[in-house]
């Protein structure tokens, strides 16, 4: 497999990486095209993102932290999401950010995540836990569940509530998903993307977001549905089969870059 093709196969995942760390995916993939660039001018670099996903992350990482990366002008503003993102990324430690995605979301083992940061092995596990206090000290929220599985429905109903957030309600289709989120309306969205009755969560998702921004995760056996193209913003993405510290971080990540305020 050529260089190029191998670095293919781990975009969408770093892409998705990009978006967490930064905020917004606009402001993400202007810092996985630097790395690309970076790379292309490198024939050394190149060389050794080759060899491993996470040597990857690790010159993604020396470019979002080195780097002042200038965005493509004419693009829309930055929403509601975007810009509670940036003013909140001030008040965590992007080492602790970085270290409870590149662990949780994303995956890799303690030693692979130490490479990636240029830390020591244990230091890993304390800027993990860290990143947790520092997240998880906002406040609580509603949240709605749209899943069709009434086991992993259930699962995830006991998971958010064991974070402290209160669920108005689990929805197995589309016209259930908007009915409850009409009635009580969330400040949380945890959605599947194929539904009871053959209708699509991302349908229902977009349809939610017509009644104001609100932080949406898709948890979902078919990432390659979001992973390409676009998708309704703000949102994130955990795949099934899950842990249930990847969907933990991704709450937090969600509340933490989104409001957590019911709508009006």
């Amino acid at each position: 497999m050529s260089v190029s093709d191998q670095i293919s196969v781990q975009l969408p995942y770093l892409r998705r990486y990009a978006r967490a760390l930064t905020g917004s995916q606009h402001s993400g993939d202007a810092y996985v095209r630097a790395t690309l660039e970076a790379a292309l001018a490198d024939q050394a670099l190149r060389s050794d993102i080759s060899r491993s996903r996470a040597a990857l992350y690790g010159a993604f990482t020396r470019i979002w932290s080195t780097s002042h990366v200038e965005e493509p002008v004419g693009d829309a503003p930055a929403g509601l999401h975007e810009q509670a993102a940036q003013s909140r990324l001030a008040t965590i430690a992007p080492a602790h950010r970085q270290a409870l995605l590149l662990t949780t979301v994303e995956e890799f083992s303690r030693e692979d995540t130490a490479h990636i940061l240029g830390v020591g092995v244990p230091d890993v596990d304390t800027l993990v836990g860290q990143a947790i206090e520092e997240i998880e000290s906002e406040t609580t929220t509603d949240v709605l569940i749209i899943e069709d599985e009434p086991l992993i429905s259930m699962q995830l109903d006991g998971l958010v509530s064991e974070l402290g957030h209160n669920v108005v309600g689990t929805a197995a289709t589309h016209s259930q998903a908007l009915e409850i989120f009409r009635k009580h309306p969330a400040g949380l969205v945890l959605a599947d993307i194929q539904l009871a009755d053959g209708s699509s969560g991302i349908d229902a998702v977009e349809d939610l977001l017509k009644f104001g921004d609100v932080p949406v995760i898709f948890i979902t056996a078919y990432p390659e549905r979001l992973l390409t193209g676009e998708r309704p913003e703000p949102t994130y993405l955990v795949t099934k089969p899950f842990k249930e510290a990847t969907v933990r971080a991704a709450i937090s990540q969600a509340l933490f870059f989104g409001s957590s305020r019911p709508l009006n």
